[in-house]
């Protein structure tokens, strides 16, 4: 079981001494569920990326501007959105930590078929 609050320190810590700002890990890999903690200094941007099947992002500490979404204003801690289908970058508008969830690898069309 993972305590957020301690993870979320441990990389906000991180980040704070790493070259490039970000520090991040997964905590759940379940299927096609995957929660991942991650970590930003200011001003440091995660690039526009495509979006998985499904997202969320939830703001734990500090605050983020996510592009691609509906919400113009920048998310601040205690806030979750859905991401989008389409492409979408993040950055830190002050130090922030946040979980994301993601859904991938879903199939279309249900669920594979059972070898016979």
């Amino acid at each position: 079981m993972a305590h957020l609050d301690r993870v979320g320190a441990e990389h906000l810590a991180a980040a704070q001494s790493s070259p490039n700002g970000r520090s991040a890990e997964l905590l759940v890999h379940d299927g096609v569920l995957r929660q991942s903690v991650l970590a930003l200094t200011a001003g440091t941007q995660l690039a526009e990326h495509n979006s998985p099947h499904a997202a969320s992002l939830q703001v734990l500490v500090g605050t983020v501007a996510v592009t691609g979404i509906e919400a113009s204003a920048p998310l601040r801690a205690g806030e979750l959105t859905v991401l989008t289908h389409q492409r979408h970058a993040v950055t830190a508008v002050e130090d922030a930590v946040f979980l994301l969830t993601t859904v991938t690898g879903v199939p279309q069309d249900g669920p594979p078929e059972r070898a016979r």
